[in-house]
C-alpha cells in the first residue's frame, strides 16, 4: 500500500504546447504505478488544453477552482467534488475559467497516447 498527501507534493513547472498558457503546472502522484497516470494539473486563470482525445478512458476529479470540460458538443463549468469520465477517443479539452485558476487529478491508463486535434 501506498499513502500520498497530494498537498505535500511538489508543484513542477508543465510547459507542453498542448496549453494556451504558461501558467501551469503538475504534480506526479502516483510515479511507481504500473498500470495507472495519477497526476494533479494546475492551470492558472483562462489557462486550457487544447482540443484532444486519448486511446483509453480519462477520469478529471475536480480539486479546486472552477474549470470548464468541452467536447464537440457540449460545454460544462465544473467545481471542486466533480468528477468527469471521458470516453477513449472523445475529442475534449478541460480548464480554467476566466476568473479562476483551476486543478483536477486526471487518471488514464499507463502508456494511454494522447493526439492533439488543435493546434
Amino acid at each position: 500500500m501506498k499513502i500520498v498527501s497530494l498537498h505535500k507534493v511538489a508543484k513542477e513547472p508543465f510547459p507542453n504546447p498542448i496549453f494556451t498558457g504558461p501558467e501551469v503546472t503538475r504534480q506526479l502522484l502516483l510515479p511507481d504505478s504500473r498500470e495507472f497516470s495519477v497526476n494533479v494539473v494546475n492551470f492558472g486563470k483562462g489557462v486550457r488544453n487544447k482540443f484532444h482525445s486519448h486511446d483509453s478512458e480519462q477520469v478529471l476529479i475536480v480539486t479546486s477552482g472552477k474549470g470548464i470540460v468541452a467536447t464537440e458538443k457540449e460545454e460544462r463549468v465544473v467545481t471542486e467534488g466533480d468528477i468527469v469520465l471521458i470516453a477513449a477517443g472523445e475529442k475534449h479539452r478541460h480548464g480554467a475559467t476566466p476568473d479562476s485558476e483551476f486543478s483536477h487529478i486526471y487518471v488514464t491508463r499507463l502508456g494511454s497516447v494522447l493526439t492533439r486535434l488543435e493546434e
